[in-house]
This record gives C-alpha cells, structure tokens and sequence, in this order.
C-alpha cells in the first residue's frame, strides 16, 4: 500500500538540548491523533549543545497546522529553536541556472522525471543557449538571461523575476559560472545549492584539472553546499571522490569529475527537497535514508 502523500508530513526541528523534548513532541502529535512513521535525533551531547529531530507522521484531514507549530512554540524552549513543518504534497518547485556544461542538468532532469527527485523542475535559466535542446527533451521552459559585469544586477533583476513568476523554491547552481550578489542570494536564504570540484582552495582558476593532473593528486572530488555570501563557503551538504592515479589523463580527470559532480548534486538535492537537511550556522545536519 503506498503512502497518502496527502496526510504525510515531516517536521524538522532543532533547538537547545534538555531533557524531555522527544517526550513533548510525540506527545503533542499522539494529542492530534497523528502516527509517526519514521523517526531520526541527533543531540550534541554537550552542556549548552543543540538538540534536532527529523519525523514524518501521517496526520488527519484537515490537520491544524499552525495550532501544531503554536503549541510547538509552547513546548520548546523559548530561545533558540526552530523547525520547519511541510506537506509532502507541497513538492519543492525548483529552478536550475547553467552555463555551458550539461552533465548537472541532465542529471537532475532524468532524475526528476524519473521521480528518484521528489521534485519539480519549473524552469531552466542559462547565460549562453547551449543548453537549450536539453531543456526541450525534457519539455522544461529555457530561458536566456546574458551576464556581463555591466549588466550584472540587470540580468540579476531579470532571473529573479523569472523565479518568482515560476514560484520557485529552490535555486540549483548546476554548473553555473557566474558569482551571485548578496541581494540575489539574500531572496534565497539557504535554499540555493551550488556544485564544485573539491581541489579548492588548492587548484584555483579556470583549469583546475590541469593543475590537479600536473600535481599529480590521487583523489578527485566534489561537494555540494547552500550559497552564502561567503564564495564556495557555505553549509556542506554532500561530498564524494574517485580515486585516480598515473595512468589517468587530463581528459580523464574531467570525465570521473563530471561523474562525481553530477552524482553529488542529485544526492543533495534529493536530500534537500526531503527535507533531510537541516542547516545549522556553517554547518548542515543531514539525516540519513
């Protein structure tokens, strides 16, 4: 029997460590005759440490949504907490800018379609139209927007008007070569997840795979993380490598690269619309499948 993704909802939370928390929350969703289906804690297990909590309950129809996150509001304690309650029927509404590269794009849009990303991809943003035929495979609105230095929080201006008339939730940075400002980064708080290779902040520049293949290095990578105003220094949320050695060649650097980038940001972007992820200050508490 599958799952009523009507009555299905999952609960993030997190706030200052103290006893009888679990206790409080289960009690309050039994109280509204709410059965908990999966259940995942993390405590810092320090004086002065943080507590979080991912549920997933089925509730009944209607629920009373903000009479639950008023009461959460009661329970919790007073300074510090926070939490994030969301429909599993309210799919996350995503819009994905590119560049020139398309192995990210092309990823996320077979994943999607292949519901392995709970997701719906809205709209398709690119400063150059290469990447065009592969939005309209996968019959997804393409939209160039041109981006010079002079024209910056012009093109900036016109994304985010794009974004919103999609009602976009989440910004994926699939390979997408420009640097945002604060104030397009501001309109997204920790719902933008950008991919890099993890030379940084060795291999900088516009060849990393070359520095990396004439430094010999043995390990390739990438990581995924929410964009902060803080270049490539936001939230990590996943990260994975392939081991290479003497007989791999430039070119094949940047083909285990794209694998691994492409392969990391699906993880995280799954992870994200599951509401797995839970950013806490530089960090992300992410709880597992």
């Amino acid at each position: 029997m599958g799952v009523d993704a009507t009555r299905r909802y999952r609960l993030l939370l997190a706030c200052p460590d103290e006893p009888g928390i679990i206790y409080r929350v289960s009690g309050a969703l039994t109280a509204r005759a709410c059965n908990i289906v999966a259940f995942d804690q993390h405590s810092e297990g320090v004086a002065g440490g943080y507590y979080f909590m991912r549920a997933e309950f089925d509730a009944p129809i209607p629920f009373d949504t903000q009479g639950f996150e008023a009461q959460l509001a009661e329970l919790l304690p007073q300074e510090g907490s926070s939490w994030r309650l969301r429909a599993q029927a309210q799919r996350h509404r995503l819009g994905i800018l590119v560049s020139r590269e398309s192995h990210c794009l092309e990823e996320l849009a077979w994943q999607v379609e292949r519901q392995d990303i709970d997701a719906e991809i809205k709209v398709v943003i690119s400063n150059h139209a290469r990447l065009e035929s592969i939005a309209s495979r996968f019959r997804l609105p393409f939209y160039v927007v041109p981006v010079s230095p002079e024209t910056k929080a012009a093109a900036e201006s016109q994304m985010l008007d794009i974004l919103r008339r999609y009602e976009v939730d989440t910004v994926v940075l699939a390979r997408y070569m420009q640097i945002l400002t604060e104030r397009f980064i501001a309109a997204y708080p920790r719902q933008i997840i950008n991919i890099h290779h993890s030379f940084l902040p060795a291999f900088v520049g516009a060849n990393p795979y070359q520095q990396a293949y004439d430094r010999g290095v043995k390990l390739i990578g990438a990581t995924a993380h929410y964009v902060t105003s803080e270049l490539d220094a936001g939230p990590i949320i996943e990260q994975d490598v392939h081991r290479v050695d003497h007989r791999h060649q430039v070119e094949d650097f940047k083909r285990i690269g794209r694998y691994v980038e492409r392969m990391v940001l699906a993880r995280a972007v799954r992870w994200h619309v599951e509401d797995r992820v839970l950013p806490h200050g530089n960090r992300t508490i992410v709880f597992p499948i």
